[in-house]
């Protein structure tokens, strides 16, 4: 009875062990202080991530910047240690443009871009000549732009690159849209002035859209992809490991279960998953 119940225990610590094998703990990198918004993506941190990290004993801190502009510069000047508010294609322009020196560690849950209801909720009801709300800053207008022809509303140049589409790359247009492209945070104020909207990622959330109003969503591009960035140097460190680990964990899995109400689009971690 005795050896039985010691091969128990054995057995016991054996699991509590490999539950929690995916996090080394940084015992010298105890603290993490990452770049805070008031988007979608630092709450979910917040709510989602960061009770596991704390868990595994480490102090998280947040420090509140205006724009992803001034949280890539803090990161790149070693202010804070991670970021989660850009995917791969703006970091890539933060280093081209700022002389940058950071990377993506791993991509994390996504609000995607759709097409909403402006004036009309339904996708047949598309006449000639409607009128169709696009964001304007650049990466979004082409996001926009392959939505639309996602549906078949237009079509784009197929020799263009699609990432950089433009309304001069429609070649067919057969109901006669028309776009007006306008700063993205106004369209969800005055969508009903248009027959459609197109609204993109943390606009849904911040402007509190129902997700579920969706007319359309676009087919996200990987380099589109949210992701949890730190300076290069540090992307191979004990603790950006863990918090890639975090985000790949089955209990962070269990969390999106019961919170997603089909605001986030979930890279899918099945061959990862801790």
């Amino acid at each position: 009875m005795k050896k039985l119940s010691l091969t128990l225990l054995a057995a016991l610590v054996a699991t509590s062990i490999s539950a929690n094998s995916a996090f080394a703990f940084d015992k010298d990198h105890s603290t993490l202080v990452f770049s805070k918004s008031q988007g979608p993506y630092s709450e979910l941190f917040i709510s989602g991530i960061q009770p596991i990290l704390e868990k595994e004993g480490y102090t998280v801190k947040g420090v509140d910047v205006s724009d992803l502009l001034q949280a890539d510069i803090a990161l790149n000047e070693g202010e804070v240690d991670f970021n989660v508010e850009q995917h791969t294609a703006y970091m890539q322009n933060f280093n081209k443009s700022q002389d940058g020196h950071l990377a993506a560690i791993t991509p994390i849950p996504t609000v995607l871009a759709g097409v909403y209801p402006g004036s009309k909720n339904d996708l047949s009801k598309v006449e000639d000549g409607d009128v169709v709300a696009v964001p304007n800053d650049a990466s979004n207008t082409a996001r926009a732009y392959n939505i639309l022809e996602k549906i078949g509303w237009i079509k784009l140049d197929p020799n263009i690159d699609k990432t950089k589409a433009t309304q001069n790359n429609i070649i067919e247009n057969p109901h006669k849209l028309k776009f007006v492209e306008m700063h993205s945070m106004s369209i969800p104020a005055v969508a009903t002035d248009f027959a459609y909207v197109v609204i993109t990622g943390s606009v849904v959330y911040n402007a509190k859209v129902d997700p579920k109003t969706k007319l359309a969503e676009e087919t996200i591009a990987p380099h589109l992809l949210l992701q949890v960035v730190v300076q290069d140097k540090y992307k191979d460190s004990i603790w950006a490991n863990d918090i890639k680990d975090a985000y790949q964990s089955k209990e962070f899995k269990e969390y999106l279960d019961k919170n997603n109400d089909g605001l986030w689009f979930v890279p899918d971690y099945s061959k990862e998953a801790k």
